[in-house]
């Protein structure tokens, strides 16, 4: 029996968050082939659930259409939950989520998550393109209202109180708040639902944003006590060196994100030979060291250190490398580390 065909015991629930990035020399169609693959595998090694980001107008990751990623993930699969991580409530009308997400609880019930971001994450011209005239600003009140889509419970005198999102009605996934600062946490703690950081994306913001959420939690009939997961950044290989080669190209491709010249991911010998000036340079190689990259020692201790640190009740892991095969291979490997809760 092996990693890949058995499932292992996870000692700490352990997620997965996929972009579905477009390698170069690929192509989109088989990089969401490559999602669809990882997430079977991520079902067969025991994991809780696989989630697929929302990104658009960046050539590299193929995941901008998560509720139609989605079914065709748990129509791939069928124990693991499937969900969002997030859609990007200000690119879209709460009612059309309510029914995209009441369609896949409804075709998957007990299998879905809906996890919820504020901010458009994408240019303002895109974010007109995708939704005129909405903002991160109208989160809380399109939050409630995608809410009350599924559960029926509308505020006295709401104009939306007697539309239908059919079939959200009675089939609400699991709602979580995503957020990368302080805002969501509130937000998360104050309605009782489970929070899940961004720390892959924005590490300096992680224990002040966990505290946050734990501080303002209120019980409320989806949660009796705060559930926070972190998501990080791993890559685990046979040693270090070959983990921090893998790791490159993922760099580089933020440090062209951040420089407004994103691209498809890099091989790992295009990302080695790329004339780096040493601003450059000292990026890449800071973005890395704030990521578990390296062999099982090195990414056990990484982990280790950092549930301590946050004492989550999750682990979510992405992994962005060039080869789906050394995506997979990473997954096998760190399954086989089984983390222990803190």
């Amino acid at each position: 029996m092996t990693a890949a065909t058995t499932p292992l015991p996870m000692t700490l629930p352990m997620s997965v968050l996929d972009l579905s990035p477009v390698p170069s020399g690929g192509s989109s169609r088989q990089a969401l082939a490559d999602t669809v693959a990882l997430a079977q595998e991520a079902e067969r090694l025991g994991m809780t659930r696989f989630w697929v980001a929302e990104h658009h107008g960046m050539p590299g990751v193929a995941s901008s259409a998560p509720a139609v990623l989605i079914g065709a993930i748990a129509a791939a699969t069928s124990t693991i939950r499937v969900g969002s991580g997030g859609v990007m409530l200000p690119n879209h009308a709460p009612m059309v989520v309510a029914e995209q997400f009441g369609t896949l609880e409804a075709l998957h019930p007990g299998r879905i998550d809906l996890g919820l971001g504020r901010a458009p994450g994408t240019d303002p011209a895109t974010a007109s393109a995708l939704r005129r005239g909405a903002s991160a600003d109208d989160f809380p009140q399109e939050l409630l209202a995608l809410r009350s889509f599924f559960d029926g419970r509308w505020a006295d005198g709401h104009p939306w109180a007697g539309l239908h999102a059919v079939p959200a009605l009675g089939n609400g996934p699991a709602l979580w708040l995503l957020g990368s600062s302080g805002y969501s946490a509130q937000v998360a703690g104050l309605l009782g639902l489970p929070f899940a950081f961004a720390h892959h994306f924005a590490p300096q913001g992680t224990l002040q944003a966990l505290e946050l959420y734990r501080s303002r939690f209120r019980p409320s009939e989806v949660l009796a006590e705060p559930y926070a997961m972190l998501c990080a950044s791993v890559v685990l290989a046979e040693d270090d060196d070959r983990a921090h080669d893998l790791a490159v190209p993922s760099a580089l491709s933020f440090l062209r994100l951040r420089t407004g010249t994103p691209g498809v991911l890099a091989s790992v010998d295009e990302a080695l030979a790329h004339p780096y000036s040493a601003a450059e340079r000292a990026f890449v190689e800071d973005r890395i060291a704030q990521q578990a990259v390296g062999g099982p020692v090195t990414v056990r201790r990484h982990l280790d250190d950092l549930l301590a640190a946050t004492e989550v009740d999750e682990l979510m892991v992405t992994t962005m490398v060039h080869d789906p095969a050394d995506r997979l291979a990473s997954f096998r490997a760190l399954a086989e580390l089984q983390l222990a809760p803190v």
